[in-house]
């Protein structure tokens, strides 16, 4: 089995200390590679040591996340594009809207938005693409760029319509991750008739963590649950859902088969 975990924040404070032992389960658990999408300036450095400190199974992304988006945005923005002629990236990312807990910055976030979209498409990457409570707004800026930019929307948890919006951008595809586990969560049943080639796997780590570890801090070695629910509710051998997915993403982010 070979899994790639296209979204996970290793480099948080939450895993102090404990990095090491959280890949060698990864590694253990059949991960081969794992995407870090970065939230803001100061998450930049601790992403990129251990991106470098893990080659070759660590992958760093590089965006202001909508959370982190304020009144400075801009000059945020100015100190961070630098990076991508000192680093490779394999992502724009983590970018989006998000109106969960605040709506004060809408015009800023979607100005935000277009800019790292833009990055992308002149350095030729994949986005990463966060929505909490604002998929509409999200969605038509990404359809500005519709054939110009390719991507994932992370932590997808919304419905058969959304997700057949997202999929008709083109080069799209959705990211599943512990949600699918969930009790209430419809999306097993949302899932069922979405071709493979349009899905990622991820953790979201340290968040999100899959039943049987909710409530818990999630880590990557955890995202055997998601595949195993995701084959459940495709009617599919485990297998096929890991190599698929995992075929998705070498694709989607250029790393290496």
């Amino acid at each position: 089995m070979s899994i790639i975990d296209t979204h996970a924040h290793l480099y948080s404070d939450e895993f102090n200390g404990e990095t090491e032992s959280i890949l060698e389960r990864a590694r253990a658990a059949g991960i081969r590679a794992v995407v870090l999408p970065n939230i803001d300036l100061d998450s930049l450095q601790p992403m990129l040591s251990l991106a470098s400190s893990y080659q070759g199974m660590c992958f760093p992304a590089l965006g202001l996340h909508p959370c982190y988006v304020k009144e400075n945005y801009r000059e945020e923005l100015a100190q961070l594009k630098p990076h991508f002629e000192k680093h490779r990236f394999v992502a724009v990312g983590e970018i989006g809207m998000d109106f969960y807990w605040d709506s004060s910055f809408v015009t800023e976030q979607a100005d935000a938005f277009r800019i790292q979209i833009e990055w992308a498409v002149e350095k030729n990457l994949p986005i990463i693409i966060h929505t909490r409570k604002s998929f509409e707004e999200a969605f038509k800026i990404v359809s500005e760029f519709k054939g110009k930019v390719r991507g994932v929307f992370h932590c997808f948890s919304g419905s058969k319509e959304e997700a057949q919006r997202i999929i008709s951008l083109g080069d799209f595809v959705l990211g599943i991750g512990g949600v699918i586990t969930y009790k209430n969560a419809n999306l097993p049943e949302v899932l069922k008739d979405i071709p493979l080639r349009h899905l990622v796997l991820e953790t979201d780590s340290p968040y999100l963590p899959p039943v049987p570890y909710r409530g818990q801090r999630n880590e990557t070695s955890y995202i055997t649950f998601v595949a195993q629910k995701l084959a459940e509710a495709k009617n599919l051998d485990v297998q096929e859902i890991t190599a698929a997915t995992t075929e998705n993403a070498s694709r989607l982010f250029g790393l290496p088969k």
